[in-house]
């Protein structure tokens, strides 16, 4: 009785490692799955406002041109008629939207967004949920731009 229990108990002790390794490689393969993703990563577009976002959410490396001080970042958005950017501070993502904290490029005014992924359409939604208005400038007039505005990937 003594060696049925002691045989039982070390295979116990031998299989427990195995089915832990496999739960940590299954959940590595979920995580590397997400952070291969290209949902929230590149360039997208509004036509109307003649707007961009550049980002990668995922391995947050993106430099802003001429803001090089900020460092890598989750990417921008800038605008073709205005060389001021907005910075994206930060960016956390759950499922086909992603929290963002965007500032200017000042660092005088910031505010909270989120950026949300149509898969049916491939569209984007910015959303403004708190903080300032964005503003760009185009004929040297300040233009606001709307809390929610809608952004297409751009293929080329």
């Amino acid at each position: 009785m003594r060696h049925l229990f002691l045989a039982l108990a070390l295979s116990l002790c031998t299989a427990l490692p195995s089915v832990a390794a496999e739960s940590e490689a299954w959940a590595v393969s979920e995580s590397a799955a997400k952070t291969d993703s290209t949902v929230f990563m590149g360039r997208i577009e509004n036509d109307e406002y003649q707007v961009y976002i550049v980002m990668d959410f995922y391995h947050k490396n993106i430099t802003c041109p001429r803001q090089e001080i900020f460092g890598q970042n989750p990417g921008y958005f800038g605008a073709i008629r205005d060389t001021r950017k907005w910075i994206i501070e930060d960016a956390e993502i759950k499922g086909n939207a992603a929290n963002l904290v965007i500032i200017n490029d000042y660092g005088s005014e910031d505010l909270e967004a989120k950026l949300i992924y149509n898969p049916h359409d491939g569209s984007y939604t910015l959303e403004r949920t708190g903080g300032s208005t964005m503003k760009i400038v185009v004929n040297r007039q300040w233009v606001k731009i709307p809390k929610k505005l809608v952004f297409k990937k751009n293929n080329k």
